[in-house]
């Protein structure tokens, strides 16, 4: 008897989720989870607390609701949550891994992502800083000490090879977001080998999900299992 080779498959993230509608094209599609941004400092998507809300409320249970969150105090992320109604936050800035903590106790149900911004080799050393207190990370390519402070929504790739070996010292899940599309979705799937891809401005035309953008980075992503 021989055994059988296990393929995982790489789960997809849409991101800047703004309707029900959006929500449901979107898990048509085959997404695992949906993002929701609410007030950043920059970047696109941004929709107020109760239209999440309103999404969330109607999203079957499989899914997996992330709410992008610029708070950086523990109790104060956790009464975001609540107000959302999301099952897992997103950390987009860099945070005291003690808030980290506070959520954990407030909300043990909530699952933890911490975004890394990938600036460069730096960002390797912030494993250990956070790795204790998360389900999950989430490479992007923002510049959170920027003039124009960016947490996310950039378009931009980053440095893949710095991804990839985040992925390999990490025992966490990994996210890789920052300019991906159906164009380089199979690339960045066989580079840096993450847990998942996150996409806002990939699957969008003018700032709405494209049904057609959407599903030619599906097809992408599932030729690849």
């Amino acid at each position: 008897m021989t055994g059988a080779t296990t393929t995982i498959r790489t789960r997809v993230k849409i991101c800047c989720i703004s309707s029900v509608a959006e929500a449901r094209m979107a898990i048509a599609a085959g997404a695992d989870a949906l993002g929701f941004v609410a007030a950043m400092p920059s970047g696109p998507g941004i929709v107020d607390d109760a239209t999440i809300r309103s999404v969330t409320t109607e999203l079957p249970p499989p899914i997996a609701s992330f709410l992008l969150t610029a708070r950086v105090r523990g109790l104060d992320i956790a009464d975001h949550i609540r107000a959302c109604g999301t099952n897992t936050v997103q950390i987009v800035d860099h945070i005291d891994p003690a808030e980290l903590a506070v959520i954990a106790v407030a909300l043990p149900m909530v699952r933890r992502v911490q975004v890394i911004h990938v600036e460069g080799p730096q960002a390797l050393d912030l494993i250990p800083t956070y790795e204790p207190y998360v389900h999950a990370f989430l490479l992007d390519s923002g510049k959170p000490g920027g003039t124009m402070r960016e947490l996310g929504g950039t378009g931009r790739t980053h440095d893949w090879a710095v991804s990839r070996e985040f992925v390999a010292r990490t025992s966490r899940p990994v996210f890789l977001a920052g300019g991906l599309n159906a164009g380089n979705a199979i690339e960045a799937i066989a580079r840096v080998k993450p847990f998942g891809l996150d996409l806002c401005s990939g699957v969008r035309t003018n700032g709405h999900l494209d049904q057609a953008k959407l599903t030619a980075f599906m097809q992408a992503v599932r030729s690849t299992a």
